[in-house]
């Protein structure tokens, strides 16, 4: 019984993990003064002052990139750049 539980933990634990990939947060930058879009889940601590997220998608980020106050306007070259660095 001991091993039945521990293998559908085991399961269900890589389960969870692989459902985080592919998902993206935007976060917002004190220094830089920027929202970038990231792919992992951010900490909110020093210099990172508020993670909004989880997307489905880089388009779902960018929409709610756009729509957040606090984030500025993004140039079309620094969208190319970020782009690029994924």
């Amino acid at each position: 019984m001991k091993r039945l539980i521990f293998a559908g933990s085991l399961l269900l634990a890589s389960g969870t993990m692989s459902l985080a990939d592919g998902l993206f947060w935007v976060v917002g930058n004190r220094a830089t003064g920027k929202c970038n879009i990231v792919t992992s889940n951010p900490v909110i601590i020093g210099d990172i002052w508020f993670g909004d997220g989880p997307y489905k998608s880089r388009a779902d980020a960018n929409l709610a990139r756009s729509t957040i106050r606090a984030c500025p306007a993004v140039n079309p070259d620094d969208e190319k750049d970020e782009g690029k660095t994924d």
